[in-house]
């Protein structure tokens, strides 16, 4: 049951930010817009490391009563999803139902397109959305040289004399992202001409209008990079995209994970741009005051709440419904081994669950070397007894382990391009590899030895590496370059397989990628 003092602990952490209804001009209506992004099936609170006032961050059952909270004490809300709602073992093992279940318990109204939706293929999220009672939307999805579209591109959601045009739109960075035969038959078009396409069908029919974007740089997969100033990513693609279109009120944004404290304005065309840090951490918070009889927006308040645990009860609907479907997947409760100490994941640097992960791949691959992308480490392993389900969510998609021959030119190739850290640093094991980030790109690595010699660029060398990877995903398109000469299996196979053959798993030791520059 909810409890009432954390209702008004809610209410109190809202108080003096926003103005409410009882405060605004009687000549005016207000309006508080709720928002996330990229949640990707993180369900459960996690250690706040980072911060110095709160322990622990995050939870969905907790930011569902901290939602809650806003709409008891505030009239005129609305919620909405920028997209990323997909990934982590329940989502797998549901194809993505639970996720869209959650999202029908907390009362979305509308979402986004996100790349991590087509983990299962473009059939599958299909289905999964045309059950949604909310509108998923898609405005630059088409099959492929057809103008058939394969999402809803807007909708108009109304609520006590409110309403609201919503748009969602997905941009090309998102969309290379996403295993490419996954979505083989959509094209994804420009999305500034679609968005004008809706604004211009939408505008004499509603109030505001609001565009949910998912594009723009990757977003660093760091546990703590809301606190690495270098790995803050920047919104210009939406700024770029608010400035591009005319009608547009509120662009609230996905993908990136970069977090705007504070809502940003368009210099020109005067549209509000938001985007929380995602992962659940915080919940988008902006109110807008109506001028009662144009309703053009006369003033706005907004910012990003922490979800903390310690002040919002978990919601029992949210919790039962995990509860439920994880007692539905025990196998995945099950422990798979132990670790000696906890092992974090690293977005721009060599990483504890990167070197498992590749040590993994080379001892059930029976390779020379072995790669892994930074961005598919989705979760730090924990110090102790080690779940499949803890497995399943650091590396959270439906993949094999590819094995390809690659040569010494490929491999110097693929480093490069790592060392842009445009999708973070390449994880590896078999190598030893210096590199100079102060360099100009292209010419970052110093040396590249296998068992202390040299490695020439005639070489060629057994390769093992996720399946995204392998067919060239996240820029990394020298691995396309050759045909898979074998497969060993599942990636959590692997990762289990590699828990299994130790009584305790070790930290791995650092010290494979150095770079001299720093």
């Amino acid at each position: 049951m909810f409890q009432p003092k954390l209702l008004l602990l809610a209410v109190l952490a809202l108080a003096g930010c926003q103005p409410t209804v009882e405060t605004a001009a009687p000549d005016s209506a207000t309006v508080t817009l709720l928002f996330t992004n990229d949640v990707e099936s993180a369900y459960d609170p996690i250690p706040a490391f980072w911060l110095d006032d709160q322990e622990m961050i995050g939870g969905i059952a907790e930011m569902t009563t901290l939602i809650r909270g806003i709409r008891q004490s505030e009239p005129n809300v609305f919620l909405f999803d920028s997209g990323d709602i997909f990934t982590g073992a329940l989502a797998k093992l549901t194809e993505g139902r639970l996720a869209f279940e959650l999202m029908i318990t907390m009362g979305y109204d509308a979402m986004a397109i996100g790349n991590h939706e087509f983990e299962y293929g473009h059939e599958i999220f299909a289905w999964q959305k045309n059950r949604a009672p909310f509108p998923v939307l898609g405005a630059n999805f088409f099959y492929k040289d057809t103008d058939h579209p394969y999402a809803q591109a807007h909708a108009i959601i109304e609520r006590d004399g409110i309403r609201i045009g919503v748009i969602g739109i997905m941009g090309q960075d998102a969309v290379s992202a996403i295993i490419p035969s996954f979505i083989a038959p959509l094209d994804v078009t420009v999305p500034s001409d679609a968005v004008q396409r809706s604004v211009d069908e939408l505008r004499d029919q509603v109030d505001l209008i609001v565009l949910l974007t998912h594009q723009g740089k990757t977003a660093p997969m760091q546990t703590d990079a809301e606190s690495d100033p270098r790995l803050q990513r920047d919104i210009d693609a939406d700024i770029n995209l608010a400035g591009a279109v005319t009608g547009v009120d509120v662009l609230f944004a996905g993908h990136a994970d970069a977090g705007t404290p504070e809502p940003v304005v368009h210099e020109e065309t005067g549209t509000i741009i938001m985007q929380t840090y995602g992962q659940a951490t915080h919940l988008g918070y902006l109110q807008l005051t109506l001028d009662a009889t144009s309703r053009e927006i006369i003033a706005h308040d907004g910012r990003l709440i922490p979800v903390d645990p310690a002040l919002y009860a978990p919601d029992p609907a949210i919790v039962k419904k995990l509860t439920d479907y994880r007692g539905a997947y025990p196998e995945v409760q099950r422990v798979v081994g132990k670790t000696a100490a906890r092992m974090n994941r690293l977005y721009i640097e060599e990483s504890d669950v990167g070197n498992l992960f590749t040590d993994a791949f080379i001892a059930i691959a029976d390779t020379d070397i072995a790669f892994i992308h930074s961005g598919s480490l989705r979760k730090d392993l924990p110090a102790g007894d080690v779940r499949l389900v803890d497995l399943l969510d650091t590396y959270p998609f439906v993949d094999d382990v590819i094995i390809k021959q690659m040569s010494g030119a490929q491999i110097r190739r693929a480093l490069e391009q790592s060392f842009t850290l445009e999708r973070g640093l390449l994880q590896v094991s078999g190598l030893d590899v210096t590199y100079d980030l102060t360099q100009p790109e292209g010419q970052r690595l110093v040396s590249l030895e296998r068992n202390g010699i040299a490695v020439a660029d005639e070489d060629v060398l057994t390769v093992a590496a996720p399946g995204f990877l392998a067919e060239g995903g996240d820029l990394y398109v020298m691995f396309a370059e050759s045909e898979a000469i074998g497969n060993a299996g599942k990636v959590s196979d692997a990762a289990a397989a590699w828990f299994a053959a130790h009584d305790v798993v070790a930290v791995p030791s650092r010290g494979r990628q150095v770079d001299i520059g720093r």
